[in-house]
């Protein structure tokens, strides 16, 4: 067999298209019991969350990170301002459909995000649940302890 040159070609640049002042990306964002709905506005960058700066509300750092990921990875974070309400679960999963919110809000600002966002597997809602407790056991996988006598 011949060989056969395999050619990839590179992701294209992010082209950075900024948000026109004045309109609102809305779009919604959910991870465990989470739900989060976020606002993109044009601005300077700030994050706030529940009415509270982002930092304040996620006292960790990989929070924090989680959330701006991908703000970085298209370039828009001293772009766009981001506003979210978000309700029910725990930190972390209130990160994530933070997350993913601001994902999806920022595909509807410039489709041209797409491969990025995807590659990164920002766009991916993560469909892992607890799983519910059945009835005549202990939890939703631990049993009573069985005896013979």
């Amino acid at each position: 067999m011949a060989d056969v040159p395999t050619t990839t070609t590179p992701p294209a640049p992010i082209v950075t298209t900024t948000l026109a002042p004045g309109t609102t990306v809305l779009a919604t964002g959910r991870r465990k019991e989470a739900v989060a709905r976020v606002r993109l506005v044009a601005g300077t960058g700030t994050i706030v969350v529940n009415h509270k700066a982002y930092d304040i509300y996620f006292p960790r750092e990989a929070l924090r990170l989680a959330i701006r990921a991908p703000l970085l990875l298209t370039h828009q974070l001293g772009k766009v301002n981001v506003i979210a309400n978000v309700d029910g679960g725990g930190l972390t999963g209130q990160a994530g459909a933070i997350r993913l919110g601001i994902a999806r809000a920022l595909l509807k600002i410039d489709g041209a995000y797409r491969p990025a966002l995807r590659g990164a597997e920002l766009l991916t809602r993560d469909p892992r649940m607890k799983e519910r407790k059945k009835y005549g056991q202990k939890g939703a996988r631990k049993r009573f302890q069985w005896t013979k006598r």
